[in-house]
């Protein structure tokens, strides 16, 4: 194999190719986090039969210029794939790749760049979209440690630094109840100026929205305890090209969290899935439409990525708070899944009976809910815990919503909780927490009506629940799925 470094129209960018003569198709991944790191991934490519390309992004690392989040890709990306085209070792195809950051430099080349350089196919991996899809929730709510800890990390530097935001955290734990929100570069010790703008970005699916009018294969990657999941879903249902969905009981960095609900049934060999892919992605081997395998976690069950469940209502027992109030000097705990049992009490709380024989849920779950809250501004998180027989606790989803009904009316309203792939052992009880924030994953409401980013004043809000019109529903399947090879969904 040949490696070397090319300056490609000024960016720095690592260049792998296969042994022996021809011309051969190329991967290009555009990254934030230091092309070196992909060394290995460029030769597994290589091996293959692939040229593979590897480039920091404009303003990082290596690459000269300037560093603004989601500004230059689409731009960098066409010259890339166009020098790629050029090039006597090419044979014209481009296949972009990348995860997180570098799987939106991959779609957004594959939306809106000009048509030469568009690429002729795409792998997306738990693909963070935009600066809107990664900061807040689809209801609007800002998410606000992962943003704190990305911008910590990344931000407005050259290079990363990883530990950032835990290495502040050491030193303040309450770094992120600091007022205002816009102020944290400040308790960081280092200029963000870019910080402050990234929360004016509302409107989300801006890129996902031009998504039907793609005509190239789609190849999407996810995990079901990804920040992102509903987002890699929503690219691939909305890509108008062929598309397949890979959907597996992992994080962000498509592994399994020991102790999690993986099976090692779910371990799949990525790159060789890449490259058998890619392969019939631009022979035109892949069957149209749509595709995939979802991983059921606490089974060893891949099954096809269509198998959906029912609605199946939970029967609901409320054991304490459907008073409660909302305090926003005492939130929540995003982190912690102990309940306190004593003072006034901080949300609502509801439990099942065990349950009488296991559960496949598939698909996305809810809450619809009837509650009252005594300001104009409130948040309504719902977190929904698996307690084993053992006495065990498991965060298995929890979704959140902004709501700004007259103080003191009653509203009806769903909180959706996310796509859930997941067998529950029988005996598992299911305990649902209404509560009015979650923090600190997402910033706390300060029910004043200001901006959460740059309030600087709290309030207590009371809440009313009316148990009898909570409903928890649960896409459960009534006979057991039929299981799949994931690897023959993804490449038919």
């Amino acid at each position: 194999m040949t490696s070397f470094t090319e300056a490609v129209e000024g960016l720095a960018t690592d260049v792998q190719l296969p042994d022996g003569d021809g011309a051969f198709s190329a991967v290009l991944i555009r990254t934030p986090y230091d092309r070196r790191r992909h060394r290995a991934e460029l030769r597994g490519w290589a091996q293959r039969g692939f040229a593979a390309l590897v480039q920091d992004v404009r303003g990082r690392h290596a690459s000269p210029g300037e560093w603004h989040p989601y500004e230059n890709e689409v731009a960098d990306g066409a010259q890339a794939a166009r020098w790629i085209r050029r090039q006597p070792w090419s044979d014209g195809r481009v296949v972009a790749v990348g995860a997180s950051y570098a799987a939106h430099c991959a779609v957004a080349l594959a939306l809106d760049a000009p048509e030469d350089a568009r690429p002729d196919a795409v792998i997306a991996a738990v693909p963070a979209l935009g600066l809107a899809e990664t900061a807040r929730e689809p209801s609007g709510v800002e998410r606000l440690s992962a943003r704190a800890g990305w911008w910590a990390a990344h931000g407005d530097r050259r290079d990363s630094d990883e530990d950032a935001l835990a290495d502040a955290l050491t030193e303040d734990p309450g770094l992120l109840a600091h007022l205002p929100l816009t102020d944290l570069p400040a308790r960081l010790g280092r200029s963000l100026p870019s910080w402050r703008g990234l929360w004016r970005h509302r409107e989300r699916d801006l890129l996902a929205a031009r998504a039907e009018r793609a005509g190239m294969p789609l190849l999407a990657v996810g995990g079901h305890h990804d920040h992102f999941t509903d987002d890699t879903v929503g690219l691939w249902r909305r890509w108008g090209g062929s598309s397949r969905l890979l959907l597996g009981p992992w994080g962000h960095g498509l592994v399994a969290a020991p102790g999690t609900d993986a099976h090692p049934a779910h371990r799949v060999s990525l790159g060789e899935l890449y490259a058998r892919w890619a392969r019939l992605a631009l022979t035109g081997g892949l069957t149209s439409g749509r595709g995939g395998a979802v991983g059921l976690g606490g089974s060893p069950l891949w099954v096809p990525v269509e198998t959906q469940g029912e609605p199946h209502p939970q029967n609901l027992r409320l054991l304490h708070g459907a008073s409660f109030t909302a305090d926003p000097e005492q939130p929540v705990s995003s982190e912690e899944l102990t309940v306190p049992t004593d003072g006034t009490p901080d949300r609502c709380l509801f439990v099942t009976p065990p349950l009488p024989r296991p559960l496949d849920v598939i698909g996305s779950a809810e809450v619809r809910m009837r509650a009252t809250a005594d300001t104009r501004s409130a948040d309504w998180a719902a977190r929904l815990v698996a307690v084993t027989s053992e006495g065990v606790a498991e965060r298995l989803a929890v979704g959140i919503v902004r709501r700004a009904d007259p103080p003191g009316r009653a509203a009806e309203f769903t909180v959706g909780l996310g796509p859930l792939a997941r067998r529950l052992p029988a005996g598992t009880r299911l305990r649902l927490e209404i509560a009015g924030h979650h923090f600190p994953a997402h910033a706390r409401n300060p029910h004043t009506g200001d901006d959460p980013v740059t309030a600087t004043r709290l309030l207590a809000s009371r809440r009313e629940v009316h148990p009898g019109h909570v409903a928890l529903r649960l896409p459960a399947l009534r006979s057991r799925p039929t299981p799949t090879d994931p690897v023959q969904e993804i490449l038919r």
